[in-house]
């Protein structure tokens, strides 16, 4: 079986990165193609391929600047040629699920989610606040046209595959397709507690991007007293940083060993924003730490209340900092936490996936 896989870019190792790397772990001999790559950017596993990269690649400053060839995506991703592959694994929150494919070919998209700019929240990357109000008038009909293509395209992928129920509900919504659910792989064998007795202090571990709502969590800290450090970076950094008060700290990119040691650190990881999955709170997890996650999104799959975190349902700062000063208080078993965790493994995904694949090809 000849097997492609597709990735919007790579630019990082960030969550669909890490569902990418386990993909490639699982079909050893898949061919990869993407957008853009950064060299350097993401795991050996990863980087091992060859990678097949599009025109992106080499337009001006793309590895700083690929988010502004934004129009150009669509085009790009369908320049790519699949004949002879049996079967295409797109990874997908942009427009890697729109590859073009023949009719022998069976394409199974893993769906982070449906382009989020694109549908519910462009207010919240392109809005006036954040381009101007010229931007905003310049982007807006952009941004329509890219979602009444991604729609237009849905049809191209012949079994959805998302990350979680959330995800799956979005492309139901926005695709009028039914979606199984797999949910991504955590490295519960790195991450797991040490023993040592936490510290009465928060942590972030985040790309510092609006609809992370960073600064709800810095504003709880700040009213709860509770320290808070933020690993992370993205275009917020500027302005969540003229934001922070005392007691706020910005420790920027970390590698591996060091989130986990600030894991096994925290008395409680903070994820104030609506994720489609969350990795983070499961790492913590693994790690036996308890979450304050709003409830919404991939937190209701993911953090159980009382036993592995607290999941606030109220909006606003004041019922998040009330969380987290409750959460601290409360003594979590950090075994039951892990426990929780270990079903969110990479075994578990890597056979989860490859009996998607076998039941699309089961259909063809």
């Amino acid at each position: 079986m000849k097997v492609a896989l597709v990735h919007d870019w790579l630019t990082g190792m960030r969550g669909g990165e890490k569902a990418l790397e386990a993909i490639c772990l699982a079909f050893p001999d898949a061919d990869l193609f993407t957008l853009l790559h950064v060299r350097g950017s993401v795991s050996a596993t990863i980087e091992r391929r060859q990678i097949r990269t599009s025109f992106v690649q080499h337009l001006p400053a793309a590895a700083r600047l690929y988010r502004h060839y934004l129009p150009l995506l669509p085009v790009a991703i369908e320049q790519f040629s699949f004949d002879g592959y049996d079967v295409v694994i797109s990874v997908s929150h942009c427009v890697a699920k729109s590859i073009v494919h023949t009719a022998r070919t069976r394409h199974v998209c893993y769906c982070l989610t449906p382009m989020r700019y694109a549908w519910d929240q462009f207010g919240a990357y392109f809005g006036a606040q954040r381009v101007g109000r010229l931007g905003e008038a310049v982007l807006r009909p952009v941004l329509a046209w890219l979602a009444r293509w991604d729609a237009a395209t849905s049809g191209r992928v012949d079994r959805y595959v998302a990350i979680s129920r959330y995800v799956a509900d979005r492309i139901a919504r926005y695709y009028n397709r039914h979606a199984q659910i797999v949910y991504p792989p955590v490295d519960t064998v790195f991450f797991h507690p040490d023993g040592s007795a936490p510290q009465r202090s928060a942590l972030v571990v985040s790309a510092l991007v609006p609809y992370k709502r960073i600064e709800m969590a810095m504003s709880a800290c700040t009213r709860a007293g509770v320290p808070l450090r933020i690993v992370g970076e993205g275009p917020e950094l500027t302005r969540l940083r003229n934001l922070a008060g005392p007691g706020i700290e910005f420790l920027g990119r970390v590698d591996d060993e060091r989130v986990r040691a600030l894991y096994r650190q925290a008395g409680v990881v903070l994820m104030p924003g609506v994720e489609d999955f969350g990795i983070v709170p499961v790492e913590a997890q693994a790690c036996g730490r308890p979450v304050v996650a709003v409830a919404g999104g991939g937190a209701t799959e993911t953090v159980v209340p009382g036993v592995t975190g607290t999941l606030v349902r109220e909006a606003g700062e004041e019922a998040f900092a009330d969380a987290v000063v409750r959460t601290l208080d409360t003594r979590f078993d950090p075994a039951v936490i892990r426990g929780h965790a270990a079903r969110f493994g990479y075994e578990r995904f890597a056979n989860d996936i490859r009996s998607a694949v076998d039941e699309a090809l089961a259909t063809s």
